[in-house]
């Protein structure tokens, strides 16, 4: 019987998946320990997953702290990720053949710099989606569930029933909501003048 070609012998790896810290931007962390990774350690996004790529040798306080490292540069590196109109058509597109079935096919996703109140908005009548400036940066499971919930509205001009039914089927609908919340709130709080010095 032929070796498994990621446990060969002498090539020992160990993988470990765990829930992430509070606000990364996705659900589950998997570790993957190598005896030929010497010293470098990298990640990458694999769907809903994040891939943490460490030496084998490495103690678990290290490998805690070279996740929390490499969660922090992931996200530094989507946050600085800017989606021009095209692709967030493409996006859009995208999301409405995942969770619409391709039913909600938008003329025009572009975003608008005159939307400080609202994150996005949706003309039904014309098919146009309009996201708001203040989204880029974002988290992209923000980016999505905007788009989505806009997305939606193209099907569902309201926000009865009928619409929310359509954003369960968006896995992400209350971790957003939740992001937006916060970003709302935030924004409220008293800002105080900064302290001599700073």
């Amino acid at each position: 019987m032929p070796a498994d070609p990621l446990h060969r012998a002498g090539n020992p790896k160990r993988s470990t998946t765990s829930q992430p810290p509070s606000g990364s931007g996705a659900s589950a962390i998997e570790v993957r320990r190598s005896a030929r990774r010497r010293r470098t350690v990298s990640a990458y996004r694999e769907g809903d997953r994040t891939v943490v790529l460490i030496p084998a040798r490495m103690s678990e306080a290290e490998e805690q702290r070279w996740v929390s490292v490499m969660l922090n540069k992931l996200a530094a590196q989507e946050n600085k990720r800017v989606l021009g109109d095209a692709e967030l058509s493409e996006r859009a597109a995208r999301l409405s053949d995942l969770y619409f079935d391709g039913r909600a096919r938008p003329t025009s996703v572009r975003w608008v710099t005159n939307q400080n109140t609202r994150w996005g908005s949706c003309t039904p009548a014309e098919g146009s989606i309009r996201l708001s400036h203040r989204l880029q940066g974002m988290p992209e499971y923000v980016v999505d569930y905007v788009l989505v919930h806009e997305l939606a509205h193209l099907l569902v001009p309201g926000h009865g029933p009928d619409f929310w039914r359509l954003l369960e089927a968006y896995p992400r609908t209350e971790r957003a909501r939740g992001y937006l919340e916060g970003v709302v709130a935030a924004d409220r709080l008293p800002h105080l003048p900064a302290a001599r010095g700073e």
